[in-house]
């Protein structure tokens, strides 16, 4: 497994939605969708995020990995 990068978590309310990246531009998504359905996973690509949901990324990352974490999200 590649090394880590950084985790963001952009839960808005009591259900975790976390994103993690990776050096390899791996994204892994650790989310909730109910409270009995907990710690779902998916891998994902660029553009499988929403535009809404990369504003959120982008805005929680720690200001040393924004500019990375901007390049494997091709965001603008």
């Amino acid at each position: 497994m590649e090394k880590e990068i950084c985790k963001i978590s952009v839960a808005s309310n009591w259900l975790g939605d976390e994103y993690i990246f990776y050096e390899d531009h791996t994204i892994k998504r650790v989310y909730d969708n109910h409270s009995l359905n907990s710690n779902k996973t998916e891998w994902l690509k660029p553009n499988e995020i929403s535009k809404q949901s990369k504003d959120k990324i982008v805005k929680g990352c720690p200001e040393e990995f924004k500019e990375q974490v901007m390049q494997i999200l091709d965001y603008p």
